[in-house]
């Protein structure tokens, strides 16, 4: 061979190898419509997960939606573009069920599709969400993104304020268990000017009576309307080692704020993260929280990079793509009259 064939083969290699490794991530934390429950659409997002090299996807609506109040001067296009409320919004997984079912099969069986859209102040929750499994048999992989403690979206949506250990929720716990799904749950650790973890009791509630159940924390607890707003929580690294020995059955995902505002420093991986996410290996997931909007996809993957770099290759795996396809279950939930 010449030495210009073996170039060719060598480049043909790596970059044979660099496509398989981009197809590894999982995206465990993608809504399919944003607050006005408008979408892109399925062809939209599936050309941005191959962009960015995501092979597999948990996927969900949003619960709420952004009300638009006439005296408005146009639509909203975010939840926080006017005063207007939002409102829990259940016909969101109806939209999410029938956008994966207009997908070729083979597209679909990169979708986990959870179910999001209940007010979870609501003791009907947990009925609406078997509904929802008796009504798309084989559809759901998961219960979420649940949202509770959110700063001002909680203070903008209609209704009783959300709390992770409020008695409706504790029944979808318990349906999530029975069904074998994990929830994947948004509750804010603090609050603005608050430098204490004044929700963390709400969490361990809910983690402490249901230990069947597979919780996944979203963005670590945090949340940008805080974060950006006031000092990092100091503890939160310690606070999630807590919660991670003590419950087995609690997981922690890596998106949005966490990312930003604790787990990177200039673009680098904090040590602090790095040893955490060495010392449990099996119980971080990463996402792009990305609100039925997918062009930025890739760049808000590959901020993960510097960090899956930084861990030993197997921990990395499991990070990538090996704990989210753990967490799920191997087939979509069944309906159950027992």
């Amino acid at each position: 061979m010449t030495k210009t064939g073996l170039l060719t083969w060598v480049s043909l290699i790596l970059l044979g190898s660099a496509g398989l490794q981009a197809r590894t991530l999982t995206d465990a934390h993608l809504h399919y419509v944003d607050f006005m429950q408008d979408s892109e659409g399925g062809e939209a997002m599936l050309a941005a997960m191959d962009q960015a090299g995501v092979e597999t996807a948990w996927l969900f609506g949003l619960p709420v939606m952004k009300k638009w109040q006439a005296e408005a001067p146009r639509k909203p296009r975010y939840y926080l573009g006017d005063e207007a409320p939002l409102y829990y919004y259940s016909a969101t997984d109806d939209i999410v069920a029938q956008a994966v079912r207009a997908l070729p099969k083979a597209q679909q069986r990169r979708l986990k599709p959870f179910i999001s859209g209940v007010n979870p102040t609501d003791m009907n929750a947990a009925d609406q969400i078997e509904s929802l499994i008796r009504r798309y048999p084989g559809m759901w992989f998961g219960i979420g993104e649940i949202l509770t403690r959110h700063d001002q979206l909680t203070a903008l949506t209609e209704g009783e304020t959300p709390r992770a250990n409020h008695p409706a929720l504790m029944r979808v716990y318990k349906l999530a268990a029975r069904y074998d799904l994990p929830v994947l749950l948004h509750s804010n650790l603090t609050s603005l000017r608050e430098e204490t973890p004044i929700f963390l009791e709400e969490l361990e509630a809910a983690l402490s009576a249901n230990p069947q159940t597979r919780f996944v924390l979203a963005h670590a607890g945090t949340s940008g309307g805080v974060e950006e707003r006031q000092a990092p929580l100091g503890t939160l690294v310690p606070i999630l080692r807590a919660l991670l020995g003590r419950y087995a059955h609690f997981y922690v995902d890596l998106s949005w704020s966490v990312k930003d505002h604790y787990l990177l420093k200039d673009g680098k991986p904090a040590a602090e993260w790095i040893k955490l996410i060495r010392d449990y290996p099996d119980r971080f997931v990463l996402g792009s929280d990305l609100v039925g909007h997918f062009d930025s996809m890739k760049r808000l993957m590959d901020d993960y990079q510097p960090l899956l770099d930084a861990l030993p290759q197997k921990v990395a795996q499991k990070l990538a793509n090996g704990n989210a396809a753990a967490l799920v279950p191997e087939k979509g939930a069944q309906y159950r009259s027992d």
